[in-house]
């Protein structure tokens, strides 16, 4: 793409508004801005769309999720789904608002039916509605936990997962044919209400959701008992998270919950965490606070979306709060379910507990004491939707949980992605379960990893921005390939899984067998020990990961092993 051609046609194009050109006007002669912005079109990945906001070709603004749109429009209507129609909701982002109506707009003029969310709504409730208002598709305006100047969209299927092959890929394929905006189309908002194809979402898809979470407990009867005590934090960190989340709590009965206000209010400038993850320690420097002031039990923060959830617990010996990572949290809600549905005698036939391949291996043990099959999939909880799915349809299994690193969690199938609500609703009922037998989540899960094993976990990531960003990831990738390590740090490497190739490798044999999920680029390295590592590029920003794991004999110990796989893998990789 010949940048500054592009650059100089919207600045000129009567189809762009005037306040487009001058945001363009104003970065004249920037050269390294214009590149970036017009040197190709922001990538509609096997997800969606996400990038910065701002004019351009490789920006979020309404002209790009036009033409996105009608890509996804023209698959719909090659499936015949015009009348099961979209549902789209959206998130605390900047720009929600307009790129909802971008979105339903195109779509409408296409003539197909939309329905819409009056206000901000979490993704899992968007899974949720897909399915029960039986549409093709459904999308969800949001960036997740992407920096502040980001926005973008997620587009799902009839299923309620994210899209999954053969339509992700079909999907992206119609985007790449929009070449034009002049191949766009897009109505007036009060003629698609007229003709029926701009419709609000009912009340009762609220009421379904909420209903749904309740069904969760397993004992609502400590809930009860242990109302009164368990105090409880909790921060939307400026996002969709505050209904949902208070709602839930009060449901259940849980009475000293504390809302960290400043962040309580929905603000897609997320003035007080400009990066809104709870994977980020800056943000939840308030929640803390807050925490330290009511002496809180647990202290939670879901991202702008909410489907990540984020805890902190108290350590009573220290007096100090202890930060759990997605897999610490998950483990503890897996263990849990597992073990009260067994005891109860209600584990369903054939269970099954669904992770990602970079989660921790403290799942496998877990699974194996409860005699629960385990099942890996590629990154990403779209896989993780696929498999409930499969299930549906053949009687295979049942799910019981499913988890991923990224501090998402499913413990249910109402929906088909990560819920950070659900998460909540399981994780302050294992708190009042442990409270009322003296211990808190940390005893909790430092007598999980007494049980089990020290199983910890870290990640790192290398950062590629700019024109140049996506070929040198692409070049780290291909050099990795072309070498089989017998060695990353102490660890000897037992196998290396290719994803992309469909291949593992006995590292002292050479023998080859495939790895049994679908392409993906990212390379798996089973190191001896009970160690592990895995490289990959995101999927959301210009990043490539690198995951690690290791099972120690101590907190220390499993430290001290991760601290130097860590090392090891950064330089490898350097």
């Amino acid at each position: 793409m010949d940048y500054r051609k592009e650059y100089e046609s919207w600045l000129t194009n009567p189809y762009f508004d005037e306040a487009t050109k001058e945001e363009l006007r104003s970065i004249e002669g920037d050269e390294k801005e214009i590149q970036d912005r017009f040197y190709r079109t922001l990538e509609f990945g096997t997800a969606g769309l996400r990038g910065v906001i701002g004019a351009g070709t490789n920006r979020m603004n309404i002209y790009t999720v036009r033409q996105a749109t009608q890509g996804l429009a023209n698959y719909i209507l090659s499936q015949n789904g015009q009348d099961r129609g979209v549902v789209i909701a959206h998130d605390s982002r900047l720009m929600h608002d307009e790129f909802t109506d971008a979105t339903a707009l195109c779509l409408a003029a296409n003539g197909i039916k939309t329905y819409v969310f009056s206000e901000l709504k979490p993704v899992p409730e968007l899974s949720y509605a897909v399915r029960q208002l039986g549409t093709m598709a459904g999308i969800v305006i949001t960036a997740s936990h992407n920096p502040r100047e980001y926005n973008g969209y997620k587009v799902y299927w009839e299923d309620g997962s994210q899209v999954t092959p053969p339509h992700d890929t079909n999907i992206m394929a119609e985007v790449a044919k929009v070449t034009s905006f002049d191949m766009v189309k897009t109505m007036d908002k009060e003629d698609a209400k007229k003709a029926g194809l701009y419709n609000i979402v009912p009340d009762s898809i609220d009421e379904g959701y909420f209903e749904e979470l309740r069904k969760l407990s397993i004992h609502p009867e400590i809930i009860k008992e242990m109302a009164k005590d368990i105090k409880i934090v909790y921060t939307p960190l400026h996002g969709t998270g505050l209904g949902p989340v208070q709602r839930v709590l009060k449901d259940l009965g849980f009475e000293q919950v504390f809302i960290e206000p400043t962040q309580a209010i929905p603000d897609g400038h997320f003035p007080t965490a400009p990066y809104p993850n709870p994977e980020n320690p800056a943000a939840w420097e308030l929640a803390l606070k807050l925490a330290k002031e009511k002496d809180a039990d647990i202290v939670l923060a879901t991202d702008p979306d909410a489907d990540r959830l984020g805890v902190y617990c108290k350590d009573t010996k220290t007096g100090e709060y202890v930060t759990f990572t997605g897999n610490m949290s998950g483990m503890l809600i897996a263990e849990y379910i597992l073990a009260e549905k067994t005891k109860a005698g209600t584990m369903p036939k054939n269970p099954a507990l669904i992770e990602s391949v970079v989660t921790t291996d403290m799942a496998k043990a877990i699974a194996a004491a409860y005699d629960v099959e385990l099942i890996e999939v590629l990154t990403g909880f779209k896989y993780i939707g696929e498999q409930i799915k499969k299930f549906d349809e053949t009687g295979c299994n049942s799910y019981v949980f499913g988890l991923e690193e990224s501090y998402g969690c499913l413990p249910g199938t109402y929906c088909r992605d990560k819920d950070a609500p659900a998460a909540v609703t399981m994780l302050c009922e294992v708190a009042a379960f442990y409270k009322k037998q003296g211990m808190t989540l940390w005893d909790a899960m430092i007598a999980m990893y007494e049980k089990y094993g020290y199983y910890r976990e870290g990640i790192t990531t290398a950062e590629f921005k700019g024109a140049d960003g996506a070929a040198q990831m692409q070049t780290m990738m291909d050099n990795a390939r072309k070498t089989l390590p017998e060695k990353i740090g102490e660890y000897d490497v037992i196998a290396v899984r290719d994803y992309k190739l469909d291949t593992r490798t006995e590292v002292a044999t050479g023998k080859v067998e495939p790895t049994g999920l679908p392409s993906s680029n990212v390379l798996y390295y089973e190191l001896s020990n009970n160690a592990w590592c895995c490289v990959r590029p995101s999927g959301t920003e210009p990043k490539i990961k690198f995951y690690f794991g290791v099972k120690g004999t101590s907190l220390e110990d499993s430290k001290e092993k991760l601290d130097a796989l860590s090392k090891a893998v950064g330089e490898m990789f350097s």
